[in-house]
């Protein structure tokens, strides 16, 4: 079993929101609710999924993990376009 940090996607529901999150062969992804993708360092992956975790039950938050035997950018749930070996991410103007 592979289990490296791009096998992994992290996904934070809410009532109103879901977002995921997941490592691509350039860096970590953020992929919000309305399906746009922002690149993220690990540092600020932390910062949105710690609170998520700690305090999520009173918040009416869910974190799901979800693990794959390859990379989880190259598989269809990410999006993977078998052409372009990485998402083309968005920064937000961050």
């Amino acid at each position: 079993m592979k289990m490296t940090n791009d096998t992994y996607c992290v996904t934070v529901r809410g009532k109103r929101t879901t977002e995921r999150y997941y490592r691509d062969a350039n860096g970590w992804l953020k992929v919000s609710s309305r399906g746009r993708v922002f690149r993220a360092t690990a540092e600020q992956v932390l910062n949105h999924l710690l609170p998520a975790i700690a305090f999520g039950e009173r918040l009416g938050l869910t974190v799901t993990v979800e693990h794959t035997e390859i990379p989880y950018w190259q598989t269809p749930a990410a999006g993977a376009d078998p052409t372009y070996p990485a998402p083309v991410a968005h920064d937000g103007g961050h």
